[in-house]
């Protein structure tokens, strides 16, 4: 017996938090199962249209069980998966293995083959409860994983802080990169293993760098530092405030995006850099202690 809410949840955001919070007064006793897919299915639709992701899956997993669902069952999408009819989908899936009293689905939902299941036809079943949630936010404009990621992307990353209720964030693995941080009294730790995660605009952030149990503020940048000769990939490293002899390598580390402070820029110079990053950091130990 369970109420499953069912959802891609990418960011689990304000609006899915809201769903979940309704469908634990829903539930009651019964156990609350959060029913997700990973890869998200443009990827195997339309692989070239595939939005990159604002959660990577375990985070995803831990938010939801942070956000009232008891359990999480994430089925893998595939071809084979796409192309169950919604006849199958409500029997195997929904009735005999998730035991589903009571689904909750926001007015959008659609499932099957072809998305030829909707809100009306899950209606028709009577072996549970279909609730349907339309869910708008003060503006009157929906929070939306589409709304987020665009806004991560444009580096308003202040705003994506608001509709997810936390920071946006990165999760990797600490890598090897130039070392000229580490030459100039700045030493970063260079994110990689980054593929399909949600990266913010090129520039200058605040926020927070943790691995394992420690968490420091920290400065963040994002770009190819135009400053320096050669030619480089995008990075996204990060400084951790006041923290010199951290070794990193290799761990997995996650990075936090709290505010934007500014632009990428090229300076003449060693010194005008290290003027600006010192009024970087400064700002940044700031805005972190708030």
């Amino acid at each position: 017996m369970s109420v499953v809410v069912i959802g891609n949840f990418d960011g689990v955001h304000k609006g899915h938090q809201e769903i979940l919070t309704r469908a634990k007064k829903i539930a009651g006793d019964q156990k609350i199962i959060a029913l997700t897919f990973d890869p998200h299915p443009t990827s195997i639709f339309a692989p070239e249209r595939a939005p990159t992701a604002l959660t990577v899956l375990t985070d995803r997993i831990e938010l939801l069980k942070i956000h009232n669902a008891d359990q999480v069952a994430v089925i893998k999408f595939t071809k084979e998966f796409a192309a169950m009819s919604p006849e199958d989908f409500v029997a195997k899936v929904l009735i005999d293995q998730l035991k589903a009293t009571k689904i909750v689905v926001g007015k959008n939902f659609t499932y099957g083959h072809k998305a030829a299941g909707n809100v009306e036809s899950l209606k028709q079943h009577k072996e549970f409860e279909t609730i349907v949630l339309d869910l708008e936010n003060d503006s009157e404009e929906t929070i939306s994983s589409t709304r987020i990621r665009k806004a991560v992307i444009d580096g308003d990353v202040e705003s994506a802080r608001l509709m997810l209720t936390r920071p946006h964030r990165l999760d990797g693995i600490v890598v090897h990169g130039e070392k000229r941080g580490r030459e100039i009294g700045y030493p970063t730790a260079n994110l990689g293993d980054l593929e399909n995660q949600t990266i913010p605009a090129d520039g200058i952030y605040a926020g927070w760098l943790t691995v394992g149990i420690d968490r420091w503020p920290a400065a963040i940048s994002i770009g190819t530092n135009p400053t320096f000769e050669g030619v480089r990939g995008r990075q996204v490293e990060a400084y951790a405030l006041d923290q010199t002899d951290l070794d990193l390598y290799t761990k997995r580390a996650t990075i936090e995006f709290g505010w934007r402070l500014r632009d990428t820029l090229k300076f003449d110079g060693l010194e005008p850099l290290l003027e600006q990053m010192a009024k970087d950091c400064a700002r940044a130990r700031t805005l972190t202690e708030m």
